[in-house]
């Protein structure tokens, strides 16, 4: 490190760990997170907001801080095993982040017992020469209890999952069945064979669908319905179930569980469109032409009755056999399913002419048995009936984008920004070095990423081609500043369709209603948020467009509780999206446990200074193959190129390259999986056709013997379009070069 003559100024930040000792500060103003050596660790936590000044920068200009002053300590419960040492107790954070053991004084363990996963409340925080001190606050159970890892996630992410009293005893009064005095003044549909399509595990059901040819225009064309469950007929603005719901802002969903954003009587009875059953709800009607163009729609509420509930495989056989045996059980339905496919063929011939984003990612499911073991991890495939559900969504939600917009009334929109010049910079490097003749341009449309991939789509490394395209891009936010939806090509996009599992589409279903009713919708005071996404948030806004969170002009009230209510609901779905994520991964190591020393053949799913992340093909498991795991010479990481290049005999590792690993070592708490190269002596399938040749001048050269990036974290790709995030994918946030999760302070032997 060399000290440089570095601004004094001090900023605050919260603090994240890193399992091997430091850690970093996530700047409140957006810049780059600043390094905490493990020094500067040992009086602070995990969570903790803190003021910090940069003390020196080194020759990659990366930034190290010294904390100033503790500003907030963070008060979320820590997870973790109860253990006792020579008669001492202490709990070990399951979060490796934390860095130091808790001290547990003998009579604060309330009933818990060795070995147990127990919740701990800090009593005395840390300090430079003493670890922090708790008490037992809650007992988990033992960590093989089936759903512990669960339990655990829920916790550690801060994930409501409790109703109130005050929502169950409002959730008990509302009636088992719609009543005659709710279908007033709605328009009745119950003679229309609107009907479900979702997935076989599915228990809540947001959105049927029917579709007729219709005359639109001078032409032919189709009507197409799209009747969303009408949950703002029962949960009313400000109310109890209200206010839970926008606490948790999403259901969370999990491999065997789903933590619901309403309770059950509603997501699985009164608001789900059950088949057989009178249900409340909300259409979009619209005409749409032989073009796929939507020529005219309205929205009103309705009453109707779902003729079927169908999955997604058997109206795929229909679609594909209108002679089959699904099709037999189904005859009455299996014009209106063909109907359904007409119009999302020119919904689809749209979208190519609007040059939306299309990638084809592989997305895992994880196959439990009854009693919560992994029986085995599986592609989930996306058939016709999937995208044929999704352009009606597509549809629905477009509509009440522009009717939201049109009205001048205030909402919320679903944003997607392109990517960033620096992103861009890199996708063309990668796309250079890859030998894919096309690239995307100093403005880069939808079209440029559309085209490529098409491009692209037949080469046997396409896979990780389309991962680099969707990594290059950002996620999509909620604000109520419309900037359009770059990744489908909108100039204004929302959520509609899902009210019983998303608050914004609650929200934007009231404002529809408003619309109608001809008056404005006004958002109800709502309460603080948690301290943990309450911090998100702080990071989401500073990043957020400047649009979004400035102006000349002073922005009113009303704006300014719009623009909370969608940092909130863009702060929550993260929450949601990395619980999942770390359960999944949970799971992942435990299944891999049984596996351990067994060789199997995978791809390059990511390239890093210090190491390989590798997918392997028949389990779609990533694991790490270390630096320290390549032989003995110096490698260079190039980025731009996605690979490691060994200086002394030319062979390189690559985004997409195809090799055999053995199953080293698995950490469940640090949800790691280790990987060892299995490569048979002389084989030089990997060299570059220059054997020898001179390494890139853009690489970062790199010892493989050296050990010093052990324990970090691969950037993970996000889906940033609107489809459901892929299993086990991440947003790489954002990074001074020194890892992304932290540890730190000296443990007591275990």
């Amino acid at each position: 490190m060399q000290d440089k003559n570095t601004s004094l100024d001090e900023f605050s930040g919260t603090v994240s760990g890193h399992r091997d000792g430091h850690g970093f500060v996530a700047r409140d103003d957006g810049a780059a997170d600043v390094y905490l050596p493990p020094n500067e660790m040992r009086a602070v936590l995990h969570r903790d907001r803190v003021k910090v000044r940069l003390v020196r920068t080194d020759r990659r200009g990366r930034s190290e801080g010294r904390v100033t002053e503790i500003v907030e300590r963070s008060n979320a419960p820590i997870i973790g095993r109860l253990l006792q040492e020579g008669g001492i107790w202490l709990v070990a954070p399951e979060d490796k982040r934390y860095g130091q053991d808790v001290l547990v004084p003998g009579g604060a363990t309330g009933k818990a017992k060795v070995g147990q996963v127990v919740v701990v409340e800090l009593t005395e925080p840390p300090a430079l020469f003493g670890q922090p001190v708790g008490r037992i606050k809650e007992v988990l159970g033992e960590v093989d209890d089936p759903g512990m890892e669960i339990e655990i996630a829920v916790r550690k992410y801060g994930v409501p999952h409790e109703f109130s009293e005050a929502a169950m005893g409002q959730a008990r009064s509302l009636p088992d069945r719609v009543r005659p005095s709710d279908t007033l003044n709605r328009i009745d549909l119950t003679d229309v064979p609107l009907v479900t399509i979702d997935g076989e595990d599915a228990r809540d059901f947001d959105d049927a669908v029917f579709a007729q040819p219709s005359r639109v225009g001078r032409g032919k064309g189709w009507r197409l319905l799209v009747a969303i469950a009408d949950v703002s007929h029962y949960v009313e603005t400000g109310s109890a179930l209200d206010v839970d719901a926008y606490d948790r802002a999403t259901s969370v969903y999990f491999p065997r569980r789903v933590i619901p954003m309403l309770p059950e009587k509603l997501s699985n009875g009164l608001c789900s469109l059950n088949p057989d059953v009178q249900r409340l709800c909300m259409v979009c009607d619209m005409l749409i032409n032989s073009s796929g163009e939507i020529h005219a729609y309205q929205f009103y509420p309705a009453v109707m009755f779902s003729h079927a509930r169908f999955t997604y495989t058997e109206v795929a056989a229909i679609l594909s056999n209108t002679r089959g045996p699904e099709a037999a059980n189904r005859k009455a339905l299996v014009p209106h399913l063909l109907d359904l496919q007409d119009v999302y063929r020119a919904l689809l011939q749209a979208r190519q002419v609007r040059g939306a984003v299309d990638f084809e990612t592989t997305e895992t499911q994880i196959v439990c048995d009854e009693s919560g073991r992994i029986e085995k991890i599986v592609a989930r495939v996306r058939n016709e009936a999937h995208r044929l559900i999704e352009e009606a969504m597509l549809a629905a939600n477009v509509c009440s984008a522009e009717f939201i917009a049109h009205s001048k009334q205030p909402g919320l929109y679903r944003v997607h920004e392109g990517p960033t010049p620096e992103k861009q910079e890199i996708l063309r490097g990668y796309l250079k070095v890859m030998g894919v003749s096309q690239t995307i341009g100093d403005q880069p449309t939808p079209g440029d990423f559309q085209r490529i991939a098409q491009a692209t789509k037949d080469r046997p490394d396409s896979q990780q081609i389309h991962t680099m395209l969707l990594r290059s891009m950002q996620q999509a936010i909620y604000t109520p500043s419309n900037s359009g939806h770059f990744g489908l090509a909108f100039d204004a996009y929302t959520h509609f369709t899902s009210p019983i599992r998303r608050y914004p589409d609650l929200l934007v279903h009231r404002v529809i209603k408003s619309i109608l009713q001809e008056r404005r919708y006004q958002l109800p005071d709502l309460p603080t948020p948690g301290e943990a996404h309450a911090k998100l948030e702080k990071r989401l806004a500073a990043r957020a467009p400047k649009r979004d969170v400035a102006s000349s002009a002073k922005p009113s009230a009303d704006t300014l509780a719009w623009q909370a209510a969608g940092l909130h609901c863009s702060a929550n779905e993260r929450r949601a999206d990395e619980a999942s994520r770390d359960v999944e991964a949970w799971l992942k190591c435990k299944y891999m446990r049984e596996h351990l020393g067994e060789e199997f053949t995978g791809v390059v799913s990511s390239v890093t200074s210090f190491g390989l992340f590798v997918t392997l093909d028949a389990m779609y498991v990533e694991g790490l193959v270390h630096i320290t795991e390549l032989g003995g010479e110096y490698f260079r990481f190039d980025e731009h190129r996605q690979e490691l290049r060994g200086e002394r005999t030319g062979i390189r590792y690559h985004l997409g390259s195809r090799v055999q690993v053995q199953v080293s070592r698995v950490d469940l708490d640090g949800r790691r999986i280790d990987f060892r190269l299995v490569q048979p002596e002389g084989d030089t399938s990997l060299r570059t056709s220059a054997g020898k040749g001179a390494p890139s001048e853009e690489g970062e050269r790199v010892k493989a013997k050296s050990a010093s990036a052990s324990g970090k974290q691969r950037p993970r790709p996000t889906n940033s379009l609107d489809s459901q995030p892929s299993a086990g994918s991440g947003r790489p946030r954002k990074s001074n070069g020194k890892g992304e999760a932290r540890g730190k302070g000296k443990k007591p032997r275990r």
